[in-house]
């Protein structure tokens, strides 16, 4: 997923530990008035329940867009998960 996440300055590192938990890859980030763009793709599978984690880490003040990216191969832990293993 291709993943944009606006969020005040302060909270970026903390934000930017999350995404990376999440096996997300930075693209880079620019300054947009008050606030920080962080660009980065992440996987899916490690997106769900980020809303509410992204609004605990930036005490409200922070919002993302998410779009489909590209289809990869995924991990062989993954799998091993998807079949039970």
């Amino acid at each position: 997923m291709k993943l944009e996440v606006l969020t005040p300055s302060e909270f970026m590192g903390n934000v930017q530990a999350d995404l990376n938990q999440r096996h997300a890859r930075i693209i880079g980030a620019e300054p947009r008035d008050h606030l920080t763009a962080l660009e980065a793709e992440a996987p899916l599978s490690r997106m769900f329940g980020y809303s509410t984690q992204v609004r605990s880490l930036s005490q409200g003040r922070a919002s993302y867009s998410m779009e489909p990216l590209k289809y990869d191969f995924a991990p062989q832990s993954v799998l091993d998960e998807m079949m039970g293993r």
